[in-house]
């Protein structure tokens, strides 16, 4: 209300109170007094306005005690990943012999038409059939090794000879593609392949249904510590390494993701994941831990290691706080090791020692770098 209208209220409410009797000052005694609260609330009501409590949801603190993370040394990581790819002849693939100055020795001979194979094609024996040496096993060998042993064979026959040996065409070099591949199976190259290279051969990765993290390479029959969320996801080159023959590329559904639980629990092993999803509370109860009746576990000091190409992330994690409602869940990932104690683990060391049966029998199923760091003799 402005304030011109209230002081004429005031003036005709005062002056009905000095000309009235008993009932009607009282009368106008109370209007003046409603009055003057009804301007002071619409003049001052949209300042004053009682503000609404907004309950803010409250934000538990993290569950985890400590966390370090380690890798694989730079010389393990040359060794495994970075090594020089040697070709190996195979059944299908051509090579052609050349011996100086002995053309009826060489294949393809320079007098022969050159309209068929140039060359000599190893058989699914391995071998392949030359001038005056007759069957030559040659499967396994490289060009290099291939033409010293010709050598060394026809120095019987010749003089001194100068023996030449080429690849003309591989089509012995093979990869299996398994998993969330658009097309997995067996596929086969004409040239030695990186990892990306051959995986273009599967078509595109399924990556809705991909559990990136649990991907892996197998070479002569050992996983790889090759980290396809770096190589797929970030670009990062240096794990596109390059790929043997007969190598295996895994990407693993998501429907197959499992932790693993181990020490004071009733079914110790893997843990399925549901729907992508599982959290420490729920691995614990999945392993039989009563979480209602707990008497020797350690569920304030449980390990976890997390681990993904070269790099391991190691948990201590308070359980008994997030069982009690004082701390957030704690979420599992794909591959996780979980370590309940039966008494206090004083550190890491002892806690990996205690790991140790129980990883060496499932080795197969553990990420590369817990059994390249752990298990590898």
């Amino acid at each position: 209300m402005k304030l011109f209208d209230r002081n004429r209220i005031k003036s005709a409410l005062w002056q009905a109170f000095q000309g009235g009797g008993f009932y009607r000052k009282a009368v106008a005694l109370g209007l003046m007094s409603i009055a003057l609260s009804g301007c002071a609330i619409m003049t001052e009501g949209p300042k004053q306005a009682y503000p609404q409590q907004v309950q803010q949801p409250q934000t538990l603190p993290s569950a985890v005690l400590s966390h370090h993370e380690d890798h694989l040394s730079h010389a393990t990581m040359e060794r495994l990943l970075h090594q020089s790819i040697t070709y190996h002849l195979g059944a299908g693939d051509v090579v052609s012999v050349s011996v100086y100055l002995h053309p009826d020795l060489s294949i393809p001979s320079p007098m022969t038409s050159t309209t068929g194979l140039a060359g000599a094609i190893v058989t699914n024996d391995g071998n392949i059939q030359l001038p005056l040496l007759g069957v030559v096993h040659v499967a396994g060998m490289t060009t290099t090794q291939l033409q010293t042993r010709l050598t060394r064979l026809y120095a019987q026959y010749v003089i001194d000879p100068k023996v030449n040996v080429q690849l003309q065409v591989a089509h012995s070099i093979r990869y299996y593609l398994l998993g969330e591949f658009i097309k997995p199976g067996l596929v086969y190259s004409d040239r030695p392949l990186n990892v990306l290279e051959a995986m273009a051969l599967g078509g595109s990765v399924n990556l809705a249904d991909a559990d990136l993290r649990g991907a892996y390479v197998v070479q002569d029959g050992r996983k790889l510590p090759v980290n396809f969320h770096k190589l797929i996801l970030a670009g990062d080159l240096q794990q596109n390494i390059p790929l043997k023959t007969g190598d295996t590329v895994l990407i693993p559904s998501i429907t197959t993701m499992r932790a693993y639980v181990f020490g004071a629990v009733n079914k110790a092993g893997p843990v399925p994941f549901v729907n992508g999803r599982l959290s420490l509370l729920q691995a614990l109860s999945d392993a039989g831990m009563n979480t209602t009746n707990l008497t020797t576990a350690r569920l304030s000091e449980i390990r976890i290691i997390r681990s993904e190409g070269a790099t391991g992330q190691f948990y201590v994690v308070d359980a008994r706080r997030i069982l009690e409602g004082k701390a957030a869940p704690f979420y599992l990932k794909s591959g996780d090791i979980v370590y309940v104690p039966q008494t206090t683990v004083s550190s890491w060391n002892q806690a990996i020692l205690l790991l140790l049966p129980s990883l060496q029998a499932i080795n197969q199923l553990l990420n590369p770098f817990v059994s390249i760091k752990f298990l590898s003799q």
